[in-house]
């Protein structure tokens, strides 16, 4: 700094070598308070008005490594009506949405607009992605409209994150229609279609995005392979996989972290355990991600002790140095549950909060009631929903009333009875569960008031959604409806599965 006053102070100096200089010292600033003197250095001399210099201190404020968002807010705010030009506007939204609040950047926006500052194609692109993380779809909407009234709507960048924003906000349709309207698109683009589709569960048309996009001559990245991986894993899908698999072979693409993990959990979803060890083992580098697939990959395919083997592996610090997460004690859970381990599932619960701090959610006690569910220990459970420190959600109560209709067939205990009133209190029009209730009293013999609730249902018009089958022959998935009549050309498929049931029934 003292360098700096000798500079400042030489009467040489003219107003653009001034200016030179503060963008020097800007750049090279190291600490929250270099960058402070800077700025009333920089206001002393007057030198706000400069649009390129004001920009780089707003940078400074809302995206270096000592990044001050208050800070940044005051000085954009406060010099609005000397900086007519976006660009400070632009690098304040984008400092909101790379933050905890990215809320703050769509009212930032509003401030924009109200300022009568004109937004450009680096404004929107930020804008959406804070109303996709705060979950805001009317604001998002009004943004679009704004973007459409400036012609940025066929800019392919915000087309981009408008795909995303949509897609985030489960709107799939409307993110289609932007991704169908867009006169150019790139890679991103179809990844960020794919996206919005896989993650709403539109697998289906996830896949046919990639082989439409490798039809116009685009070459998938590493993302486009993980999210046609992620499919294929949701769907079972396993010829597909593995065809990705040899893919990325072909290309010699580095089996990266994120793509590793990708095929693991693709592996293991479709059952092909012994594939998911395979590239588990021979990966390089794991992440908690990786570890957590392979572990969940186990436990539901009934290799409990195998995944808590793999698990007290992941947690011993000499032999790796990842911590577990929600999703990896999920699996632990879920195994000690296929197991019929109750007190390890209790130990495990434990220490999730007590030893890793990961604060139980929702899902750890509906794992939690499964546990004591599959082992009849229905009283426990039931006592064990009382204690949670939220009430339970709709797939708990579900979940003990599913072990009691196996467990508590006499309704000894009456917790049955307790939970079908909660349950139904809470979802009186869900097919599902009044299926699940007639049934029950269907295996007591109450034949009476199983009949009274499917009337309930008949009356209502309340269905249970159908059993869905998907299996994988000769590289078509084929998917099956429970009371659903086949097709013509589906025939061939039911004759093939026909024998197998005959096979096994004889092997049995």
């Amino acid at each position: 700094m003292v360098r700096f006053q000798t500079l400042l102070n030489t009467p040489s100096l003219s107003k653009k070598n001034h200016h030179q200089c503060f963008l020097s010292l800007l750049n090279s600033c190291r600490s929250i308070d270099q960058l402070h003197q800077l700025q009333s250095q920089i206001h002393l001399n007057s030198l706000h008005n400069n649009t390129h210099l004001f920009s780089q201190l707003v940078y400074l404020f809302s995206l270096s490594p000592f990044k001050n968002l208050t800070q940044a807010h005051k000085l954009v705010f406060h010099f609005s009506n000397n900086n007519p030009s976006p660009i400070s506007w632009n690098i304040l939204i984008r400092g909101y949405a790379s933050s905890d609040s990215p809320i703050e950047s769509i009212w930032v926006f509003k401030k924009m607009r109200e300022n009568a500052v004109k937004p450009n194609k680096l404004t929107f692109p930020f804008v959406f992605k804070s109303c996709a993380m705060a979950d805001r779809f009317f604001e998002g909407m009004q943004v679009h409209a704004d973007a459409f009234k400036f012609g940025l709507d066929s800019d392919v960048y915000v087309c981009n994150n408008l795909i995303n924003f949509y897609g985030c906000c489960k709107k799939i349709v409307q993110a289609r229609k932007v991704f169908d309207e867009m006169p150019e698109r790139t890679v991103v683009s179809w990844n960020s279609v794919m996206t919005a589709c896989v993650e709403s569960d539109w697998l289906s048309d996830g896949i046919g995005y990639f082989f439409e996009m490798r039809g116009c001559g685009f070459e998938p990245d590493e993302t486009s392979m993980v999210l046609l991986l992620s499919a294929c894993g949701e769907l079972g899908y396993l010829s597909l996989g593995r065809w990705v698999h040899s893919q990325l072979i072909l290309r010699g693409m580095f089996l990266s972290c994120q793509l590793g993990t990708a095929l693991v959990d693709m592996y293991a979803k479709s059952g092909a355990l012994g594939y998911a060890r395979f590239v588990f083992e021979r990966m390089e580098k794991r992440n908690v991600w990786t570890w957590s697939a392979m572990i969940m990959g186990l436990a539901q395919h009934g290799y409990a002790e195998e995944a808590l083997v793999l698990f007290e592996m992941m947690s011993d610090k000499k032999s790796s140095n990842v911590c577990p997460n929600y999703v990896t004690y999920l699996g632990v859970l879920c195994a000690c549950s296929h197991a019929g381990m109750v007190d390890e599932g209790y130990r495990y619960f434990r220490d999730m909060e007590f030893v890793h701090g990961i604060k139980p959610m929702m899902v750890h006690y509906g794992a939690m009631v499964d546990v004591l569910g599959r082992a009849g220990r229905l009283t426990e459970a039931y006592s064990f929903i009382e204690t949670m420190p939220f009430a339970p959600d709709p797939v708990v109560l579900r979940t003990l009333l599913s072990a009691c209709s196996v467990h508590d067939v006499c309704d000894r205990s009456g917790i049955g009875d307790k939970v079908r009133k909660r349950l139904l209190g809470m979802e009186p029009k869900r097919g599902g569960n009044l299926v699940i209730v007639a049934n029950m009293y269907a295996e007591v013999g109450k034949w009476e008031k199983a009949a009274n609730v499917r009337r309930v249902m008949r009356d209502g018009g309340l269905k249970k959604m159908a059993g869905e089958s998907c299996v994988d022959l000769g590289g078509s998935m084929y998917r099956f409806f429970a009371g659903y009549d086949p097709c013509p050309h589906l025939l061939p498929v039911y004759d093939i599965l026909d024998v197998l049931n005959l096979h096994l029934k004889m092997v049995h």
